[in-house]
């Protein structure tokens, strides 16, 4: 990948910089302000990206929505539970399994975050949107964009870097803002992503079993639109599943994860 750095704000950016890969940015349903200061990296999305969901409508999905089969999604004041010091989450996904080992002391507001999204049932039948070879594999958009609505300013506050973004660990997405996290994740495919860890991206988990099944996600779409060919968050979040149903297809998806012992 060449230089420039897209958060995952509106299209993913994070401050351009001279390194390659963009960061893991997570899409920002706030002002043009945000996107326009992000550069690539597992960011998340932006106004602009926002914006860009106003396209052509998406089919209508096909299978039972979030918020049906677990309707507190839509109160994400339910996220408040305090997580374990360590504890473990079950991913099946349609490559089959792996486990993400979440230690509360890397970092405890992500740690919280993520144990009550487990529970919450937020990441079922969500999509990894965003794959890239030699660099990291993103999720945790809803489905149900009624979902998306309630959790886009439901954010947490920063933690400090205590680990680094090596191959294995697992991290929360978030724009060039203080205190953007929010529900977006991604897992570091190389030690090369240690560049992150200056830009407020603290690890708070690792993949103690199948990242072999991490590794074999679908990587063919590439980057994340407007930079790529792959899915635009903004739409992700208006049209939710239906949309990447449609136009990406060959997606994996998260079937279940759960709370293991």
């Amino acid at each position: 990948m060449k230089a420039s750095i897209s958060l995952l704000l509106a299209s993913f950016a994070v401050l351009s910089c001279s390194k390659a890969e963009p960061e893991p940015e997570q899409s920002a349903a706030t002002t043009s302000a945000v996107a326009s200061s992000m550069a690539t990296g597992p960011g998340s999305t932006s106004t602009a990206a926002v914006a860009s969901a106003a396209a052509p409508p998406a089919p209508v999905s096909s299978g039972p929505l979030a918020s049906a089969l677990h309707p507190d999604l839509l109160d994400p004041s339910k996220a408040k539970d305090k997580a374990p010091d360590v504890y473990k989450a079950k991913f099946t996904t349609t490559k089959g399994d792996f486990v993400v080992e979440v230690h509360r002391d890397w970092a405890p507001n992500g740690a919280d975050r993520f144990y009550d999204l487990v529970k919450l049932g937020f990441f079922d039948d969500t999509r990894f949107f965003r794959a890239v070879d030699n660099f990291m594999v993103q999720f945790g958009i809803s489905g149900d964009p009624a979902v998306s609505a309630k959790w886009q300013s439901a954010n947490i506050q920063d933690d400090p870097v205590k680990q680094s973004n090596k191959r294995g660990f697992v991290t929360f997405a978030q724009t060039n803002m203080p205190n953007s996290r929010s529900t977006q994740v991604f897992i570091n495919y190389t030690d090369a992503n240690v560049r992150l860890d200056g830009m407020r991206f603290a690890p708070f988990a690792k993949i103690s079993q199948g990242m072999d099944v991490v590794d074999s996600l679908f990587k063919g779409y590439g980057e994340g639109a407007p930079g790529g060919m792959g899915p635009d968050q903004g739409r992700i979040q208006a049209q939710g599943n239906a949309y990447l149903d449609a136009s990406f297809p060959k997606l994996d998806r998260i079937k279940h994860a759960e709370i293991v012992k």
